[in-house]
Formats: structure tokens, sequence, C-alpha cells
């Protein structure tokens, strides 16, 4: 997956809370097993009206936030069914980071596997990162996973916390695949013994 070390983006507001998976993603898309092609349904039932045209209130249609990478939510953000196809419809739309004072936890692992940085900051810290984040063509954050802070338009500062071990692999773009790769030759080593200690498992004659 794409490493994340700094990021710099405009930030759009959604004050909602309690925002679950299937307004994210709504259960129809769930068919697809691919990551791509969900960023034109996520938010669907918000983002469009029931004949399929834009609704023009809606945060990410206006003008300011349609290449949004930052999204500041209201919390308990990610609640509901889990669905990786959440964070995936998040990811294909162009959004790599989401900053909320809480998450439900599923979706919050599931973000860090797919390149997503999920934030927790307190509810005064999330009320002024709303508050930059409603500034429209101004509202640019710059996420620095490395520091672990997060710096608005007028360069206030917000520091985060993160577990160290997901801050390493997303700092170095690293998955649940790739993690099994960085241990390929200890297991071929492994396979090798195995192979040679029990070669009936393996359809060789003992």
């Amino acid at each position: 997956m794409e490493k994340f070390t700094v990021l710099t983006g405009v930030a759009a507001p959604l004050p909602i809370v309690n925002v679950d998976t299937d307004m994210i993603i709504p259960k129809q898309h769930l068919k697809t097993i691919k990551r791509t092609g969900l960023g034109t349904a996520l938010f669907e039932e918000m983002r469009y009206d029931v004949s399929g045209k834009e609704n023009p209130d809606f945060v990410l249609n206006k003008p300011a936030y349609r290449k949004a990478q930052i999204l500041v939510a209201g919390e308990n953000f990610g609640c509901g069914s889990s669905r990786e196809h959440a964070p995936w419809a998040l990811l294909d739309f162009g959004i790599r980071c989401v900053i909320s004072t809480s998450f439900a936890d599923i979706f919050y692992n599931n973000c860090f596997k797919n390149g997503i940085l999920p934030i927790k900051v307190s509810k005064a810290d999330l009320d002024k990162l709303m508050d930059d984040a409603n500034r429209g063509a101004n509202a640019k954050l710059t996420v620095d996973l490395e520091s672990q802070t997060i710096q608005g338009p007028d360069g206030g500062t917000v520091t985060f916390e993160i577990d160290p071990f997901r801050k390493k692999c997303l700092l170095e773009g690293l998955d649940d695949i790739g993690l099994t790769m960085q241990r390929a030759a200890d297991i071929d080593a492994y396979e090798k013994r195995n192979a040679a200690s029990q070669p009936w498992l393996h359809g060789a004659k003992a």
C-alpha cells in the first residue's frame, strides 16, 4: 500500500455523529471485491437524491471540497457493520486521513490496513479542526505522521497519539501482506526444514 508520511490537503467538515459504515458505503455496493471504483458511491445516500442527481448541500459536492483528502468528522465514526469496503470507498475518493474524537474498532483497524490514517483527538481539538475545515478552499491541513502533528492554515498545531507499530506500518507502506513478505526468508527456511523432516506431507515417499 502507499506510504503515509506527510499529507497536506483540503479538509472537509462532516460534523455528524455516529456515521456508520452503511452511510459511508451502502450495502448494495458490497458485491465487488475490487478496491477501486467505490469512490463515486461514497456517502451515496447523502451525496445524491433518488434520481441520482448530486445534492449541492452535501459537503463533498461543494467545489471547495471535491478533492478533499482529509475528513474531520463527528464522534464514533465508522460504527455499524464491519465492511472493509468503507475504507476502500474513502481511499478511492481520495480521503487518506479521517480525524474524529472516536472510531468504531473494526473500522479503525481496517483503515490502517488500507493506508488511511485515522486520528483520535480531544473534543476541544476537534472543534478547532472543524473550524479550520469550514474555511472552504482555505481549509488545508498538514498531517505529519512522523512528528504526530496536525498543522492548521493559521499555523496552529494539534498533536495526536498513535500505536508505534501501526505508525511504522503506515510510514513504510506495509499492509498484512507486506508484513508477511518481510519474513519471506524465514518462511522459505521453515518450509525446507519441514519438507526434510516430514517428506510425506509434501508428496514425497518417506
